[in-house]
């Protein structure tokens, strides 16, 4: 299904970002996205249009309204996220020096986490049998500030992964929605990931069920693939397909 057209309300929009619907009506004031009048004071959105206009943001800018209980007084480096002590139900990250908490992801998020694994791997064991596939919890380190955890990384065998934390750059890189951390994993993280180089980002959304595939063309991501039905398949990466409805399918 293609919604690249669709218009959405201010309450749909916020919801499907993670913020709240004020912040979209401050946006639209600042005019920091577009939108659509369609009467006195109502506006409609293109969810895409807007995910472009916000990927030139700073993370921080970004973060400030929903995270700042969560910013200390000094930017975090790696090693003071690793003096984190852990807790049960919930993950952590650091982005642009500010510290993210989510609730653990759910078992069917795992699920289909682990179904792509396998996936991949079949895949990669066959085009690049010196690649690997790793899967979350596993420390990527993009700058000194930012230490995130991907659901899932492909690295080819010529650039493996190194050190802990990780800090070579992935070929692929999945990230798979949560309610929480939609916004993070649509705009933050995809910012980080254009600019550090990562070539392919997936975005996976179980509950709405459809996939985004953004490849990294002239230091912009592009949207290459954006199916919720059918076999995925693409361009890049030829002999790779499988069916969306199975891997996102739920028991019973």
């Amino acid at each position: 299904m293609d919604r690249s057209d669709e218009l959405i309300t201010a309450q749909e929009l916020a919801d499907s970002l993670s913020l709240s619907v004020d912040t979209i009506w401050r946006y639209t004031r600042e005019k920091r996205i577009p939108c659509v009048e369609i009467g006195n004071r109502q506006y409609r959105y293109n969810k895409e249009k807007v995910l472009k206009a916000l990927s030139g943001e700073t993370p921080s800018s970004l973060l400030k309204e929903d995270f700042a209980s969560y910013q200390g007084k000094k930017k975090l480096t790696y090693q003071d996220y690793a003096r984190i002590p852990e807790e049960p139900g919930f993950q952590y990250e650091v982005i642009d020096g500010i510290l993210l908490r989510d609730p653990s992801p759910s078992f069917h998020h795992q699920r289909v986490s682990r179904r792509l694994q396998r996936i991949l791997e079949d895949y990669f064991n066959e085009t690049d049998p010196q690649g690997e596939v790793f899967n979350a919890p596993l420390d990527l380190s993009l700058t000194v500030h930012t230490v995130v955890q991907p659901d899932l990384m492909y690295f080819p065998g010529s650039r493996p992964a190194r050190n802990d934390p990780v800090d070579s750059v992935p070929e692929l890189i999945v990230e798979i929605l949560s309610p929480s951390t939609s916004r993070k994993d649509r705009v933050l993280k995809l910012n980080h990931y254009q600019s550090s180089g990562v070539p392919h980002y997936w975005i996976l959304d179980p509950e709405g069920g459809f996939i985004e595939a953004y490849e990294l063309r002239d230091e912009r991501y592009v949207s290459m693939v954006r199916s919720a039905n059918g076999i995925f398949s693409h361009p890049s990466f030829p002999g790779l397909s499988f069916d969306i409805d199975e891997l996102f399918s739920k028991p019973g």
